[in-house]
């Protein structure tokens, strides 16, 4: 049997085909006993609107481009429950896409959303720099989330604020009375910020020449790679605040592995509050940049912009804190 059409639900109300989209549109015009007929009908029916009849007529489809830089980071899952909840109640549907998949692949889909014409694009995460990225905030209204970068005109970005978060975290292991402190640090603006806010601290308390960076890759075995080049030197710090909670995972099985106990031989510091932090084996102390807060202020953003294109970009940065859990104790005690 054929779907019903917006025909079939205004010839059971015995109504015209316009009543009928206005009545499906929720327009105040119609008498309430025409509603009643017509949403009477579509209920006997089992009518849905042509979404992309609907589409066509409306000028726009209700659809919000999601990249993501990398799907398997377990940070995106609050911030996309926050950009998802409210985009939901605006009426929008959104449409992901794994920016780690994209450089596999050798791809930018990008292009696709627009091809699809999306009524908005929101990147998140840190990108790296694409073309394809930046031509289609030219024409399409778009937010950066949970980033710093990339910075292009007439976008928005709303982030953490990640060198607070970072001085936030070093403050606590200093007033622990840890004096060898490292850093794995990320990449980008973010990882930039994070490291200035960690070697800031370090110097305003005359700890710079104890303060010791290793470079790692965001991952778990980065996290872990960094950490045993870390541990391994004579002077092995008391403490590591890493950049994510990912890489705070690898440190923590580098340090079981070389047969220090967390946080009595060494403290671990994460970033980003994410489920792992919270798992009881794990109980990690981390920033929480409000990963959920920031997911619903970039769709706010975005509802905005596509209000009002042409109004200027603004930078919204959610303040941190610090979850203390059992990673991190006072030098030589603890657990």
């Amino acid at each position: 049997m054929r779907p019903p059409t917006i025909r079939d639900v205004a010839e059971r109300a015995g109504v015209s085909k316009s009543l009928v989209s206005l009545v499906l549109r929720g327009s105040d015009q119609v008498r309430p006993e025409k509603r009643r007929a017509v949403l009477a009908a579509v209920e006997e029916l089992g009518y849905r609107p042509n979404a992309a009849a609907r589409s066509l007529s409306e000028r726009r489809t209700r659809t919000v481009g999601v990249l993501l830089n990398d799907m398997r980071n377990p940070w995106f899952v609050e911030l996309l429950d926050g950009l998802n909840s409210l985009l939901h109640d605006s009426g929008l549907h959104t449409l992901l896409a794994d920016g780690h998949l994209n450089r596999r692949l050798g791809e930018d889909l990008t292009r696709t959303f627009t091809d699809l014409r999306v009524d908005g694009l929101i990147a998140v995460g840190t990108l790296p720099p694409s073309e394809a990225l930046r031509t289609a905030a030219a024409r399409v209204p778009t937010v950066v989330a949970g980033a710093r970068e990339p910075e292009l005109p007439s976008v928005d970005i709303v982030a953490g604020d990640d060198e607070r978060g970072a001085r936030l975290a070093t403050e606590h292991l200093i007033g622990l009375g840890h004096h060898r402190i490292a850093h794995i640090a990320g990449q980008g603006v973010v990882g930039a910020l994070r490291r200035r806010g960690f070697e800031g601290v370090m110097r305003e308390h005359g700890l710079a020449d104890t303060a010791v960076v290793e470079q790692g890759d965001l991952t778990e075995e980065g996290g872990y790679r960094a950490a045993v080049r870390l541990l391994s030197g004579r002077e092995r710090p008391t403490a590591v605040l890493a950049f994510n909670d990912i890489a705070c995972v690898g440190a923590l099985s580098a340090a079981e592995e070389l047969g220090l106990r967390v946080p009595r031989d060494l403290s671990l510091v994460g970033y980003d509050n994410t489920y792992l932090s919270r798992l009881r084996h794990l109980w990690l102390t981390t920033v929480d940049n409000g990963s959920h807060d920031v997911g619903r202020r970039a769709a706010q953003c975005l509802l905005d912009r596509i209000a009002d294109p042409a109004r200027p970009a603004e930078l919204l940065l959610r303040p941190p804190s610090l979850e203390i859990r059992g990673t991190t104790a006072a030098p030589g005690t603890g657990a």
